[in-house]
């Protein structure tokens, strides 16, 4: 695929067939993705394939705890678990996540009920020994760290786009790291970063929003003027 147009056309997917991916091709994904930057060239990510329906349904388990607790503070208007954020407001709008929950499992469901039948499911691991986080001893929220493996991540989705897969990468089970460490044996120097879903999409994005460029982009301040074409 040309690169722009897989740039502009790689968007979230949460639903697949039922067609398995074969594992020649996810290695395929994995060996393209592995080339992504990271500080000193570390390379601190870990990937483990998670094949066991027992760990899948766990991991849907404790995905769906989180799911449901997200969308009870996007619907009381909240970011979820946002750093900045009216922390007393997000303490009442989790209070609604039981009623979400049961709603939800009087429904068929979607991608959070059925995480653990995607074709692949991978969980992206982060070595704490590799990460030049240099905002570490800030007085805020760290960040910087992940400078060194998201960028792995979004590889494997733009190496997924190239084989006609597509996928989502998820943060919703890092609420529950000690679980999830604890069910595939990671030890304390690794961290959860990331669960990549992969699949045959049932439909392909093509058009894909985003803000323009000179709406987010300014010169020399942050109150300097726009940046755009012309």
């Amino acid at each position: 695929m040309d690169l722009i147009e897989t740039l502009r056309s790689t968007g979230a997917v949460r639903e697949f067939t039922a067609e398995p991916v074969a594992d020649d091709v996810l290695a395929r994904i994995l060996d393209n993705a592995r080339f992504a930057p990271s500080g000193g060239n570390r390379q601190g990510w870990r990937v483990v394939v998670v094949r066991d329906r027992a760990i899948r349904r766990r991991l849907r388990d404790l995905y769906l705890e989180g799911w449901y607790r997200y969308l009870a503070q996007v619907g009381a208007g909240l970011v979820a678990w946002a750093p900045v954020t009216d922390r007393a407001a997000e303490e009442v709008a989790l209070a609604d996540a039981p009623r979400i929950a049961a709603e939800a499992a009087r429904g068929a469901g979607g991608f959070a009920e059925h995480l653990d039948e995607v074709p692949v499911l991978l969980v992206v691991l982060a070595d704490l020994r590799a990460l030049a986080a240099v905002d570490r001893d800030l007085d805020r929220y760290t960040l910087v760290g992940g400078a060194s493996i998201y960028p792995f991540a979004w590889s494997v989705l733009l190496a997924a786009r190239a084989e006609g897969l597509a996928g989502v990468i998820t943060t919703m089970v890092v609420h529950r790291e000690e679980e999830v460490r604890s069910l595939l044996g990671v030890p304390p120097e690794l961290v959860v970063a990331a669960m990549i879903a992969l699949g045959r999409p049932v439909r392909q994005p093509t058009r894909l929003r985003r803000r323009k460029v000179e709406e987010f982009t300014t010169v020399d301040r942050l109150d300097g003027a726009s940046f755009g074409p012309g």
